[in-house]
This record gives C-alpha cells, sequence and structure tokens, in this order.
C-alpha cells in the first residue's frame, strides 16, 4: 500500500484485484480518510476491493460518517434530509472526508476544483463523474469514525457554501435550471436562519460567486439530470 498526502486528508493507493482490470495486476483506487478519523472496522479494505471488483461502472464509494457512539449526524448522509444512514445505495455525493474513488474517474474527469478550497468540491467531482457515466454509492458498511463536530461553528462555513454552491451551479447545470437552483438554495438558507454573523458571511459568499470568474463551464447533459432526479436529488435542490 503506498500513503499519499493531501492538506488535512490521508490519500491510500491500493491495487484492487478480481474481474475488473484497468491496469496490470487490478484496478487503482484512492482511499481517503480524514485526519483525525479512525477506521473503527477491520474489514473495510476488503470490502473496497469487493465493491470496485465487481462493479466496473463504481467510480466513488462514499463512507458513513459516524461518531464515538455510532450516531451519524444529517448533514453527513448524501441524501435529502439526511434519512436512512444505516441503507447504502446509489446516491449523487459523498463526503469527502471518507470515500474511495477509483483513478481511471481522476483520470477522466479531473480531480477535485482547487479553487473551491472547501465546501462542495466532493459535489463537483460527483457531478463530473455521474455525467460521464461512472455510479456513486453510499456504504453504509465502510465507516469513518469521527468526532462530532457542527460545520457552522466556523463563518468560513457559510461564505464558502454560498460562494461555491454558485460556482457549482454556473459550472455544471444547464442554463436554465442556474437561476432555480440559485433561488432554491437562498430560500433554504432563510428558512435554516443562520445567526446574523452567518448570514452576513453567506452573503458575502453568493455575490462573490455571482462576481468572480467560476472554474470552466462543463455543463451536465439533461440525461444528467434526469438521473439526478431519479435518485431523489435533482441538482436543483
Amino acid at each position: 500500500m503506498r500513503l499519499w498526502s493531501r492538506p488535512l486528508l490521508l490519500a491510500a493507493l491500493l491495487a484492487v484485484s478480481g474481474c475488473v482490470s484497468v491496469h496490470p495486476g487490478g484496478v487503482d483506487v484512492m482511499v481517503v480518510l480524514d485526519d483525525d478519523g479512525l477506521l473503527p472496522r477491520t474489514d473495510t479494505f476488503r470490502l473496497i476491493r469487493e465493491a470496485f471488483a465487481g462493479r466496473p461502472r463504481l467510480g466513488i464509494a462514499g463512507f458513513r460518517i459516524a461518531d464515538e457512539t455510532g450516531a451519524s449526524q444529517r448533514r453527513h448522509v448524501p441524501r435529502p434530509g439526511g434519512k436512512n444512514p444505516l441503507m447504502s445505495g446509489p446516491v449523487t455525493t459523498f463526503l469527502g472526508g471518507g470515500h474511495a474513488i477509483r483513478m481511471s474517474v481522476i483520470d477522466q474527469v479531473d480531480d477535485f476544483p482547487t479553487p473551491f478550497f472547501y465546501a462542495h468540491e466532493e459535489t463537483d467531482i460527483a457531478w463530473r463523474a455521474l455525467d460521464a457515466d461512472w455510479e456513486i454509492d453510499y456504504r453504509a458498511d465502510m465507516v469513518l469514525q469521527h468526532p462530532r463536530t457542527e460545520a457552522s461553528r466556523h463563518t468560513v462555513y457559510y461564505r464558502n457554501t454560498a460562494r461555491n454552491r454558485v460556482w457549482l451551479a454556473k459550472r455544471h447545470l444547464p442554463a436554465a435550471l442556474i437561476p432555480v437552483c440559485l433561488a432554491t438554495w437562498a430560500a433554504y438558507t432563510l428558512v435554516q436562519r443562520p445567526p446574523p454573523s452567518g448570514l452576513a458571511a453567506w452573503w458575502a459568499g453568493f455575490t462573490e460567486g455571482v462576481r468572480v470568474p467560476r472554474p470552466p463551464r462543463r455543463p451536465m447533459r439533461w440525461r444528467t439530470v434526469w438521473q439526478m432526479t431519479r435518485l431523489g436529488r435533482p441538482p436543483v435542490i
């Protein structure tokens, strides 16, 4: 096993052997773990090998993030409303703190968007992967234990989520869906009633996303929009 390092992330490269062979000797998969997380199970890498070896179009497997009690926060479940954290299945995004990604996905659709830095960078690469006909799974049995925290404890959370959501829409959505997505996002934020400091940071990020040029535009196909809708999360939500 080789180890790759990223800021605040531990990435391990492993060879997955089995019926799928993209490179001689197996399929290259990168496993990314938060630096303050741990794997409580001893068979996680076996599960990864089996998952990718058995599914040629599986591009990304997202882990279940759980605290010391085994509970998962709603924001860590990539389904609308954070439902059913113990149920595995196909999804439209994944958690950056714990996931495995096939290297051929990165070769085809490129790496995480550097300008995003924090927030929605996983969704950006997930949308590109889906548009390239890769599949994404949420795996409840692949667990990353992580201390329970609230992302909203930092104002950068509000600023970057707003800015990057605008960039995400401008970069990937068909033109007709961009205003729908941004209006939905703004309404959702107001309903959440963030603190005044958070709302000010959110608005600053939103206007920055509108004003500052985004990463290169790569609009997804309407077929991908429909696929995401069928999975329960249309890209405007």
